[in-house]
C-alpha cells in the first residue's frame, strides 16, 4: 500500500458526501475586479488534496451572484405548460438566436422566502396569482465559476386564458409568454440540432424532466408534498 493510499480509508461507496468541509479550504486573499448589476472576485487560496497535505496558492475569478428562483407553470386539467420567452445577451451566439424560452425566474431579495419569489416573479412575468406550489429541487448551475444556486418550483395554475406580453420596463424586461401543450413540449426534450434546440437551458429542462415523472400524479389529483424550504 503506498503511503498516499495510508493519508485516508477507502471511501465507502454508499456516501456520497466529499471527506471535506468549508474548513478545509484558506483564503488567502480577496479581490473585487467588478461590481455592477453583478459581482466578480478574484481569489487567492488553497485546499486540502484527497492525497493528503495542501495544494499550491491559486487563483480563481468568482461570479458572485445571489440565489434565484425558477417556477414552471403547469396546468394540470389541460395538460398545458406556459414558459416564458425573451432575449438573453448570453444566448447571443446561439443557433438558434439569443431569445430562449425558459421557465418564470428571479433573484431572491433580501428577506423574502423562496416561495414569496416564485409568486411574485410569476405575476411579473406572466400575470398570475399562484397559490400551489410543488419543490422541484435547487443545484447550482456552474459551480466551477460561480456562487449561484437555483431553487426551482412548479406551480399548478389555470392556463386557459395565459398568454400576452409582461416584464417591468425598469428593468428593460421585454417577455412573451408561451402557452404550450405539455406533449409537445415533452417531446422536444429528446433531442434535435445541439445547437439550435428550442429548449436548452437547465432550468427549465430539469423543471420538465421532473414535470415527465409527475405529470400522472399531478393529474390524478393526488399531489404529494415533495420536501423543501
Amino acid at each position: 500500500m503506498s503511503r498516499d493510499s495510508e493519508q485516508q480509508p477507502p471511501p465507502d461507496s454508499r456516501d456520497l458526501s466529499p471527506p471535506f468541509t468549508r474548513q478545509a479550504v484558506e483564503i488567502l486573499e480577496r479581490q473585487p475586479v467588478f461590481q455592477g448589476f453583478f459581482t466578480m472576485l478574484r481569489l487567492k487560496l488553497r485546499h486540502r488534496l484527497f492525497r493528503g497535505g495542501w495544494s499550491a496558492t491559486m487563483q480563481r475569478e468568482l461570479f458572485v451572484r445571489d440565489p434565484a428562483v425558477g417556477v414552471l407553470l403547469y396546468d394540470p386539467e389541460r395538460d398545458l405548460v406556459a414558459l416564458t420567452e425573451q432575449f438573453r445577451v448570453g444566448a447571443l451566439e446561439r443557433a438558434g438566436g439569443p431569445w430562449c424560452l425558459e421557465v418564470v425566474a428571479g433573484m431572491v431579495e433580501a428577506g423574502e422566502t423562496l416561495q414569496e419569489v416564485a409568486r411574485r416573479e410569476v405575476f411579473e412575468e406572466a400575470g398570475i396569482a399562484v397559490e400551489e406550489l410543488r419543490y422541484i429541487r435547487s443545484y447550482l448551475p456552474s459551480p466551477g465559476g460561480s456562487s449561484e444556486r437555483m431553487h426551482l418550483f412548479c406551480a399548478l395554475v389555470d392556463l386557459s386564458a395565459a398568454g400576452g406580453h409582461f416584464g417591468v420596463p425598469s428593468e428593460h424586461e421585454d417577455i412573451r409568454l408561451r402557452v404550450l401543450p405539455c406533449e409537445e413540449l415533452l417531446e422536444v426534450l429528446e433531442g434535435g440540432d445541439p445547437e439550435g434546440t428550442p429548449i436548452d437551458n437547465a432550468a427549465s429542462i430539469i423543471s420538465l424532466q421532473w414535470l415527465r415523472h409527475h405529470r400522472a400524479t399531478l393529474r390524478g389529483g393526488a399531489h404529494p408534498e415533495v420536501g423543501g424550504r
